[in-house]
């Protein structure tokens, strides 16, 4: 089955589209990956995403108008990830453009993405999977993270392998599930830490402890230890904070290759602050988002100061707090190994401060070992979700996102007439029944 995924992060700087045919044998699900591409947001269409996400305001108008523009991106995207298929799709993955995620006292109420499906099928011609977070919030959960069912199956062991061996991902197959088809054995119910935000678990005994992790715009971590339930949560901001200090004091979306971060110093002050978020603290399951983390939240840790904190300290700053909150997650579960993605891994700054925090505790490694790039995991994941919902197998991991139980994520848009008994005639009149 060839199915295209496509992501947009909450850096909202475009579209990671891949292409992966996937085939079952017995307990074991083959990816085989068929390329990967990037298609950038035009900054019109950044300014737009940026005018409608909290804490601004906005209007039906323009969230009408911007669900309708991203679903014409998505559009290209689909159409491109159908020319990576070879001309030939089963299914597109479309979830669209995240813009709200309802939190309420600690309980998800809803989440809104953008995209317009219907734009997406009707570009392609084949079926559109999209929403794919509302199922979980139905059932009680966070709908997010959805990337731990994907990481879960990556880092579960192969049949004769030991965990921690390597693998690339068309040959990493051990697909970790419990009855009933879950990915991740044992996730089926809910679990909390019993520690804080950064975790406070123990190591299990008798195996390697691995972890992925994801920076993107929000730092994501999924750990996946021996006998135990899968826990994956929302770390905090990995480059969601230094993305809006580019645009304030570079005029630019990112500090490239964190060249001002490795100029400037860690201010104490201003770490200090960043690190009393209660976020932090929250026992998982938790996510967050750009409702939290905005341009304006920095701002005003800024402003508390008795002082200016020069421009190449903030980056410093900045970088560290995603270091420390990612290293204390890792050390809290007794990770040995951690397996990394998304933009944050070619920031080299903040890449040798996870190293050197993890120094001699855990290794730390990029999923381009294990054969899945690292700027397209997260479309591969949903690449995956979309097999698993095709299916009729749970995505969501209830461990994970705290959901009563494991939903079948998504709402299908069909391309074209529906699949039904063949020749069956088009109705021309309603006769009603007394």
């Amino acid at each position: 089955m060839r199915i295209v995924g496509l992501m947009s992060g909450t850096s909202y700087d475009g579209v990671d589209v891949v292409a992966a045919e996937f085939t079952a044998v017995g307990e074991t699900l083959r990816m085989r990956p068929l390329g990967h591409r990037e298609l950038g947001y035009d900054e019109g269409l950044r300014e737009r995403i940026g005018a409608v996400l909290p804490p601004g305001p906005t209007t039906v108008e323009a969230v009408c108008r911007l669900d309708n523009a991203l679903g014409e991106v998505f559009a290209e995207a689909a159409a491109i990830g159908v020319e990576l298929a070879g001309g030939r799709a089963d299914v597109v993955v479309s979830p669209g453009q995240t813009v709200f995620h309802w939190v309420d006292g600690g309980t998800v109420r809803g989440t809104l993405q953008l995209g317009a499906p219907a734009r997406v099928a009707a570009r392609v011609g084949v079926p559109v999977l999209s929403d794919l977070r509302s199922a979980d919030v139905a059932a009680g959960g966070q709908g997010a993270p959805l990337v731990p069912a994907f990481d879960a199956l990556l880092l579960a062991p192969a049949a004769g392998r030991r965990p921690g061996d390597d693998g690339a991902a068309g040959r990493h197959s051990g697909d970790g599930r419990a009855a009933g088809g879950r990915p991740g054995g044992g996730a089926g119910g809910r679990s909390r830490d019993s520690g804080g935000g950064a975790g406070g678990g123990r190591r299990p005994p008798g195996g390697t402890v691995r972890a992925a992790l994801n920076l993107g715009g929000i730092a994501n971590l999924t750990v996946v230890a021996p006998g135990a339930p899968v826990l994956g949560y929302d770390v905090g901001p990995a480059n969601a904070l230094l993305d809006a200090a580019a645009r304030r004091f570079l005029d630019q979306p990112c500090d490239v290759d964190g060249a001002r971060a490795a100029a400037g110093r860690v201010h104490p002050g201003l770490l200090a602050l960043l690190l009393a978020e209660p976020y932090y603290a929250a026992a998982p399951p938790k996510s967050t988002g750009k409702e939290l983390f905005h341009p304006g939240y920095l701002d005003d840790r800024l402003a508390a100061l008795a002082e200016p904190v020069a421009r190449d300290d903030v980056f410093a700053t900045v970088t560290e707090l995603t270091a420390r909150t990612v290293a204390a997650a890792c050390d809290g579960h007794g990770v040995t190994e951690v397996v990394a993605a998304g933009g944050g891994v070619r920031n080299p700054t903040l890449w040798g401060r996870l190293a050197a925090l993890g120094a001699g505790r855990w290794e730390l490694r990029t999923t381009a070992e294990l054969g899945v790039p690292t700027q397209a995991k997260e479309a591969y994941a949903f690449a995956l979700l979309g097999w698993l919902s095709w299916h009729g197998l749970p995505g969501a991991v209830p461990s994970v996102t705290g959901a009563r139980r494991a939903a079948v994520l998504g709402s299908w848009t069909p391309s074209g007439p529906p699949h039904g008994p063949a020749g069956w005639p088009a109705p021309r009149r309603l006769v009603v029944l007394s």
